[in-house]
């Protein structure tokens, strides 16, 4: 049986780091953005009660770990010998899923199914075909108790989010990046709740999340004023991301929608300092979790000190795509498809699908000429 790891052990070793000390003693909770095996039992001895795994995550593993699962990989290929290296890829990215739960099993028990749950991505060329998403998501939630399944902010993926929640699956919203998104997340969520609760059906185990991915709001403003020769303080690009997820916040709260906001994509220490004291999620990567745990940052509640409005006045002046990541109905749900953090995140998330099965396709089919 695989070893739970708790971040208890930590602290009774006397090892509190900035990420620990905010997960014991404020509503935020932190989330592992990734499934190596190193990198998941650093995050959850420092507090992490959950983790994700995706193509681009299992092409990490792969480079951190194919010692591990090189023989794995040529066991696969021997027994799917009719499978393309596409369907041996995904057969990988569900047995690391699932391996990596297990070491979250005793913290998805004792939160009682609120955390302690491995997020696992859906096919990102699916972002288009609610059926084949919801599909997916039941195989998805069927690998491990603990099972947390993302899918894409997009016009079909909103559809099959109400679905998959009414089959009592729980939601990870990625891919996403504008309150737009995040509103119409929360609504297909509570409309699969309610489905289920009209027909006398469980909900308590349901956790969902809504990903704002922060950074790559940010990312995105900066490309688009290189192009049109926009001029702002440069620090002002820092806050579009917290700015929207604050704002989200609020209105999650205020509203009382029964799921939380995750925040992803780190660039900077205020996609995690900024949202702290917030009953949310954070999940930054192993990189960025070593530095604010060296960062001597003090460790406060910031979640609602609102963003200085003089920015936020002065990016809805200079920044169309900001306007409607603001804005409640900024964005249709016919627009989440090409709203441009959208097509950029869609398009690498696809392309990591086509680099893992180069691998596989290179154990597969080993070149000659490389030999």
């Amino acid at each position: 049986m695989a070893q739970t790891f708790t971040s208890e052990a930590a602290a009774s070793a006397g090892f509190l780091s900035p990420l620990h000390e905010m997960t014991q003693t404020m509503p935020t909770c932190l989330w592992n953005d990734s499934a190596a095996l190193e990198e998941l039992q650093y995050s959850i001895l420092n507090g992490a009660v959950g983790a994700t795994c995706n193509p681009v995550i299992v092409l990490d593993v792969l480079r951190q770990e194919m010692h591990i699962w090189r023989e794995r990989i040529l066991d696969l290929i021997r027994k799917m010998p009719l499978a393309t290296e596409d369907e041996i890829a995904w057969a990988l990215v569900e047995e690391i899923s699932a391996t990596r739960a297990t070491l979250l099993g005793g913290i998805f028990q004792a939160h009682k199914g609120r955390n302690g749950r491995l997020s696992v991505q859906t096919d990102p060329r699916f972002y288009r075909n609610p059926e084949a998403i919801v599909t997916q998501a039941v195989r998805f939630d069927s690998l491990a108790p603990n099972m947390i399944v993302k899918i894409p902010a997009t016009k079909a993926g909103i559809l099959a989010m109400e679905e998959v929640t009414y089959r009592g699956i729980s939601v990870n919203s990625t891919v996403c990046f504008t309150l737009p998104q995040c509103i119409a997340t929360a609504e297909a969520i509570e409309r699969g709740l309610r489905r289920r609760e009209s027909e006398g059906l469980d909900i308590s185990r349901i956790g969902s999340v809504c990903t704002i991915m922060v950074g790559r709001l940010d990312d995105w403003l900066k490309v688009y004023a290189d192009k049109h020769d926009v001029t702002t303080d440069p620090g002002n690009l820092e806050w579009a991301g917290i700015a929207v997820f604050k704002k989200t916040y609020r209105i999650y709260r205020d509203r009382g929608y029964r799921l939380r906001l995750l925040s992803a994509a780190f660039r900077n220490h205020m996609h995690w300092s900024e949202l702290a004291g917030g009953d949310v999620v954070i999940s930054p990567p192993y990189k960025w979790q070593k530095r604010f745990n060296a960062s001597g940052i003090k460790v406060l509640n910031r979640i609602d000190e609102s963003v200085n409005p003089a920015i936020v006045d002065e990016l809805r002046a200079k920044f169309p795509d900001f306007v409607a990541a603001w804005t409640e109905g900024g964005l249709s749900h016919d627009e989440f498809d090409s709203y441009p953090p959208t097509v950029r995140t869609l398009r690498q998330f696809i392309a990591a699908c086509n680099e893992l099965a180069g691998h596989i396709r290179d154990l597969m089919l080993p070149n000659p000429d490389m030999a």
